[in-house]
């Protein structure tokens, strides 16, 4: 990827036993060396997964991980820190992210709740009108019988 003087990197996994630039299993991550401070996005979910397979990263994704954090991670180490500079734009954009996310979980929990209320509303309104027709089966059978 990129261009001549202009580098970008794909962090991508690949079966050992294929050709070097055969088919791609899997785009985990990505990395842009020209900005400053570099660009480094590694899904962490992805390449947690596939080191618990047992794929060996190569030295300059190793060093990637380890930046990241995930070779700690994967480790076992608690403490495990992302030495990523995070951008204010991406921490922006993250937390504008998180509130869309929260006004949409309150939205769909108070039309659950909304369904829910209405649901047992009709289901009271059933019941009433079951009872009063009961009620009137039960006067139509006494008068029969007087």
């Amino acid at each position: 990827m990129g261009k001549i003087h202009a580098a970008q990197y794909r962090v991508v996994v690949v079966d050992s036993r294929k050709k070097r630039d055969g088919r791609v299993i899997e785009e985990v991550g990505y990395y842009d060396p020209q900005p400053n401070p570099s660009i480094i996005r590694i899904d962490s979910e992805r390449a947690q997964y596939w080191l618990g397979v047992g794929a060996q990263p190569s030295d300059q994704v190793r060093k990637l991980l380890v930046l990241t954090g995930d070779i700690a991670k994967f480790n076992g180490k608690a403490d495990a820190v992302s030495r990523v500079i995070v951008s204010e734009a991406d921490k922006a954009a993250q937390a504008e992210q998180a509130i869309k996310d929260a006004e949409a979980a309150a939205e769909k929990s108070k039309a659950a709740a909304s369904a829910k209320k209405a649901e047992e509303e009709a289901a009271a309104a059933a019941a009433a009108a079951e009872a009063e027709a009961g009620e009137q089966a039960s006067e139509e059978a006494a008068g029969e019988d007087a």
